[in-house]
């Protein structure tokens, strides 16, 4: 079965041109110009990637990553007509997979859909987020992957991508302690050409987070020279 792309672009000329680049590669292509029309369709049906604009008429694409990223995995590449180094950081630390600027040329894109695809799970596209956790009473964590979400003492994490995957992977071996090295091999797909302080920058975020729903707890624990480990329960 071919892959299924969901284009959100609101102009036409754009969409039209990259929609038939993709459907002549043997996609299968959605289009929406509007973010709310983009979120329903999303809600109603399976997609294996996102081509999202991040000017669009109604809402900021990047807003909508933000909330899709509370919920799903899927692989997204934003689209944008900004240069700035900026806008790319902020649409990468939101989660984004890969980021083109315009003018762009499709034949680019559509390599770079391939290759997230080709180093992405295919795995369904789950809306919604359900506030019903699997939740053992002895453990402060509940993991729910069909939803991609992580709960905290009952309370679901507003995550990005990569804060899940790295809070995941820690949770997988509770007080295991994980290296920098491995964290990025295991979270980031092109770990050689990422950073180790990228870790440490999203620890210290994934902190947050836990510290606003129980302010005197820190169930991460910093190894010095050896990397991070994650508490479970008091226990």
């Amino acid at each position: 079965m071919s892959a299924r792309i969901l284009l959100v672009e609101d102009e036409p000329a754009i969409a039209e041109v990259v929609a038939f680049a993709l459907r002549a590669e043997g996609f299968s292509v959605d289009s929406s110009g509007l973010v709310r029309d983009a979120e329903a369709i999303l809600a109603s049906a399976q997609f294996d990637l996102v081509i999202l604009d991040i000017g669009l008429p109604d809402d900021s694409g990047v807003e909508l990553l933000k909330r899709l990223r509370r919920t799903s995995e899927l692989p997204v590449i934003l689209l944008t007509a900004r240069n700035s180094e900026i806008d790319r950081v902020v649409g990468l630390e939101l989660g984004a997979d890969d980021y083109v600027t315009k003018p762009f040329s499709p034949r680019e894109l559509v390599a770079r859909v391939r290759a997230i695809l080709k180093r992405t799970p295919r795995e369904a596209h789950a809306p919604g987020l359900n506030p019903d956790f699997a939740h053992a009473d002895s453990s402060w964590f509940a993991v729910d992957e069909a939803r991609a979400t992580i709960a905290y003492r009952g309370r679901a994490l507003d995550l990005t991508r990569y804060e899940y995957l790295l809070l995941k992977t820690l949770l997988a071996h509770p007080e295991w302690v994980y290296s920098r090295e491995k964290l990025m091999q295991n979270v980031w797909p092109d770990a050689s050409e990422s950073l180790e302080r990228t870790v440490d920058a999203h620890i210290k975020a994934i902190r947050a987070k836990l510290r606003k729903i129980d302010p005197d707890c820190d169930p991460i624990r910093t190894h010095r020279g050896l990397g991070y480990s994650v508490r479970v329960s008091e226990a």
